[in-house]
């Protein structure tokens, strides 16, 4: 893939996640109004089990798949790779129809662990969280076999199928989580866990959509796929074991590794509630509310800055394997320092901005009724998302020269860090604990990644850290000026309404934004980190703009 390309592509999949993002957090917003951060509670102790046992079943085979089908087109061979996509698909299936069953039959037995004292539970009860994780696992039918076809799309370098179908995917699955709260809670009249459970269903609705979409895509490019199969100048004679085999030694790392917040919210879902009430930090009610915040509310919010590093992830693995497979060592060295430069400079600024503007960015897209509490996480959990987007791709690259074990390596050491300081964490320290022991188990993950790159890549961070110290500078100036003008406008407009809360966010957000673009155009940083691109492009546009 030429450099072109993968900005190309780049683009097009930070556009798609973002949308869907964006989406994504818009409905928390009227979903938290409807059922309030109880409901959110009852939906996260659903909806991250069904992450877990996604991850499981659809076996990392997006990104698996792509690096399967693109290193055998480029050496001539579109075969093995539709060979794949078609036998995969029933695999796929079968895979989702075990995690399915899995899944929903062990709800009693995962609400057991969750909680432990079902008597002192308010608003909702033990049943409530099996029925709600159940709906969302009849979704496991349906995904995996998605994915698979994600991931063959990519493997063509064709990232417009994915991102299509992951923005209609978000759009059906927010309409029928918004649909379906309404008119159970508010026009019917029924219970909060009725109408979460079947809010939670709309991941299987989602997921129609977004396999629709694909099969357009397919139906409009079959006959070209069909002419670039008989045209192979190279055809591996692979059996259907030997293709598993090798789908799957890729697919098994990236896999875990895709698992990586799923497990750490996972480890929180377990001891978060038990903890804090336990060590008499917080009520019953108290701990749902944080918990709903930490792993929903805010966790969405955080999500928003790691968006470009989902997509570099997803575009980088078919090219990284290219320029390792053909021994291109420059070429690898020139993506892996411009993807880090570019995931720097746009999340540095992001996670210190949100940080800062914390109560504000709370008040504003959430209820008033917890702005202290969800401003407080917020502050101290959104630069998380630097880390979730360094390991990210650091994981991403090692996948890419076949060294995916490391990034497997790390994030066990990661999880054995967080599993194992989680619950003392939050009973010495309460909430903000539960935050500290994802950092220190994200920060240990990563090192080890970044060490494993610089080994079995060649690779010299001395650049980077160079050009990472101008950021921070910058950052450091954006960061001064937005707290200033945050703390004079909410002398004048005090966070006690929603129109105050938007007045000091937009305030602040326009001052960082401005101050730290011009900075960076000033001093060069901005040429630095994307080259000559955008000047070029500004010159082109300002000259059919004359024209």
């Amino acid at each position: 893939m030429s450099d072109s390309k993968l900005v190309r592509g780049t683009a097009l999949l930070t556009a798609a996640t973002f949308l869907s993002r964006l989406i994504g957090l818009i409905y928390v917003i009227p979903f938290t109004a409807i059922v309030g951060q109880l409901g959110n509670t009852l939906y996260g102790y659903g909806f991250i089990p069904y992450s877990v046992m996604l991850s499981m079943a659809t076996l990392g085979v997006p990104m698996a798949v792509s690096k399967f089908v693109s290193k055998y087109r480029n050496i001539g061979d579109h075969k093995t790779g539709y060979q794949l996509l078609k036998y995969g698909m029933l695999f796929m299936f079968i895979n989702g129809l075990i995690a399915f069953f899995i899944l929903y039959f062990s709800a009693p037995t995962i609400s057991n662990w969750i909680i432990e004292d079902p008597e002192a539970l308010e608003g909702y009860t033990m049943e409530d969280i099996i029925f709600t994780i159940r709906m969302v696992s009849v979704a496991l039918l349906i995904v995996p076999v998605m994915a698979i076809v994600r991931g063959y799309f990519q493997g063509h370098q064709s990232m417009g199928p994915t991102a299509v179908s992951q923005v209609i995917e978000q759009i059906l699955r927010i309409a029928f989580i918004l649909s379906a709260t309404i008119v159970i809670y508010n026009v019917m009249g029924g219970e909060l866990g009725t109408a979460v459970g079947f809010a939670t269903l709309g991941a299987f609705v989602g997921a129609l959509g977004g396999m629709g979409v694909l099969l357009i895509y397919w139906m409009k490019r079959r006959s070209m796929i069909m002419k670039e199969i008989k045209e192979s100048t190279v055809i591996h004679s692979i059996s259907l074991k030997e293709m598993y085999k090798e789908v799957i030694g890729y697919a098994l790392p990236i896999s875990f590794v895709g698992l990586a917040i799923p497990l750490f919210q996972l480890i929180d879902m377990f001891t978060v509630s038990n903890a804090l009430t336990q060590s008499g930090f917080m009520s019953q009610d108290e701990a749902d509310t944080f918990f709903a915040i930490f792993t929903q509310t805010a966790h969405k919010v955080v999500l928003i800055p790691m968006t470009l590093a989902t997509a570099f992830s997803i575009t980088l693995i078919p090219t990284i394997t290219k320029s390792f497979v053909t021994s291109d060592q420059k070429a690898l060295q020139q993506q892996i320092t411009k993807t880090f430069k570019v995931i720097l400079f746009f999340t540095i600024p992001a996670v210190v901005g949100l940080s800062i503007l914390s109560y504000s960015a709370f008040g504003a897209l959430f209820k008033l009724d917890d702005i202290d509490m969800g401003g407080m996480v917020l502050r101290y959990y959104a630069p998380i998302a630097l880390f979730f987007s360094l390991f990210s791709i650091s994981s991403a690259i090692l996948q890419g020269i076949n060294k995916q074990k490391y990034a497997v390596r790390a994030l066990v050491c990661g999880l054995l860090v967080k599993f194992s300081l989680n619950y003392f964490l939050l009973h010495q320290f309460g909430p903000l604990g539960g935050v500290l022991a994802t950092y220190l188990g994200f920060g240990v993950a990563i090192v080890i990644t970044l060490l494993a790159i610089s080994k079995y890549a060649n690779y010299q961070y001395r650049l980077l850290i160079k050009q990472t110290r101008l950021i921070l500078l910058f950052v450091g100036i954006m960061g001064v000026y937005v707290a200033v003008v945050s703390s004079y406008f909410q002398r004048l407009f005090p966070l006690e309404t929603w129109m105050n809360t938007v007045i000091v966010l937009i305030a602040g957000v326009s001052v960082g934004g401005i101050t730290y673009i011009l900075f960076s155009v000033r001093f060069g940083l901005v040429r630095q980190i994307l080259g000559d691109q955008y000047k070029n492009r500004f010159v082109k546009l300002k000259k059919q703009k004359e024209g």
